[in-house]
């Protein structure tokens, strides 16, 4: 073989090799290009927020919730936060909570299961409430009626005295033999307001009037409350009105055809034809104002709270049709007068039933007097229990 046909032999083989390659090519034997990197996966969402826990708050109630009358109008009130708030709170009560070592016990048990804001709705509990306040200093107190207070541990009350007065008016329209009776509940000052303030009422509009009263030392106790009005009317008492907490002294009206006042919240459904009007307490714009407070973080122990007609706190409801209509107005006027300060329901000259000057002439009655009143005003027979 010449050597022109090796060089043409080897050029036919490097032809074939290309051929080759080249029909690999075009059959799309060629080399695969790699996937691309599956994407990252998006990060989870971040979770949400947990929800806060419910503000946990507890009532510690004197007599029975459906008393009609103060504790009534109390677990009314804790029934309106409930709605305004929702669940950012979750609301307790115990009821029937004595003014004795016992409520500390109460209030006590209502701390350790994690209430932050506990209501006291008694006098009495002032002191026990003061003693386990200090044991929790982490939750807040609230004291009805009181006027003691501490860094944990704040007072509020209702200026009940101005729906008595009301009452008065109306009363001393109303009454036929100049005789008025009271149920009182127990002798201390904001009882001793209200005797004075309802007697105060009438004599504004009827000189004659005289006021009796009768203690039963008790706040609910229906069978003394019926004992005790009936002494009254047996008296000569036409209208009562009364410091404690059931309508027992309002049905006894009723049964002797005599006249006579719900307390604390609306009884009239209880006496079609006795009752006059009920002067009422709300405590739904404190206890409002208490729990958002605390929501908020701008609750402040150390203070004390006195609200009254200005405030939407105490007000005269449910008037009778058998009131005539200018005493009607006239109650209405008064209760103006009381909401914008220009009527002073004790300003002097004022003076006690012994005769003693309690007040001078055109003397404005101050928080420090009111809170301090134990004297029966001209007016009232007898002696303030206990006062010297």
């Amino acid at each position: 073989m010449t050597l022109m046909t090796k060089r043409s032999l080897l050029q036919l083989s490097s032809w074939t090799t290309l051929a080759a390659a080249a029909a690999l090519v075009g059959c799309g034997k060629k080399e695969e290009t790699p996937p691309p990197a599956a994407a990252e996966p998006a990060s989870a969402a971040a979770p949400a927020p947990a929800k806060p826990e419910p503000l946990k708050i507890a009532f510690a109630y004197l007599g029975p919730a459906g008393d009609h009358g103060w504790t009534y109008a109390h677990d009314t009130a804790r029934k309106a936060i409930e709605a305004e708030f929702g669940d950012k709170i979750q609301t307790s009560f115990v009821e029937n909570v004595p003014e004795s070592a016992d409520a500390e016990r109460v209030f006590r048990d209502m701390a350790t299961q994690g209430n932050k804001l506990i209501f006291g709705t008694s006098f009495g509990y002032m002191e026990p409430m003061l003693k386990v306040a200090a044991d929790f200093p982490d939750a807040k107190f609230e004291h009805a009626t009181g006027f003691k207070q501490s860094a944990n541990l704040r007072s509020y009350d209702s200026r009940s005295y101005m729906g008595a007065y009301m009452a008065g008016i109306i009363a001393g329209k109303m009454s036929k033999s100049n005789v008025l009776g009271v149920v009182g509940s127990i002798p201390v000052p904001e009882v001793i307001r209200n005797i004075d303030a309802y007697t105060l009422g009438a004599l504004s509009v009827n000189p004659k009037i005289k006021t009796k009263v009768v203690w039963v030392n008790s706040w609910f106790d229906p069978p003394k409350e019926t004992e005790a009005a009936q002494s009254l009317i047996n008296g000569g008492a036409d209208v009562l009105l009364q410091n404690t907490d059931s309508t027992a002294v309002l049905q006894t009206a009723e049964k002797n055809k005599k006249f006579a006042f719900g307390w604390d919240s609306d009884m009239s459904k209880f006496a079609p034809t006795a009752h006059l009007a009920s002067a009422i307490i709300n405590w739904t714009p404190y206890y409002k104002k208490a729990v958002q407070e605390t929501l908020d973080g701008s609750w402040k122990g150390s203070t004390a709270t006195w609200w009254g007609v200005k405030e939407g706190a105490n007000d005269i409801v449910a008037i009778s049709d058998q009131v005539p209509a200018d005493v009607k107005e006239l109650v209405a006027k008064t209760k103006a007068g009381l909401a914008d300060g220009s009527v002073d329901i004790f300003k002097g000259p004022l003076v006690d039933n012994t005769g003693k000057e309690i007040r001078k002439k055109d003397e404005a009655s101050d928080d420090k007097f009111l809170g301090g009143l134990n004297v029966y005003v001209k007016g009232v027979e007898g002696k303030v229990p206990g006062a010297k």
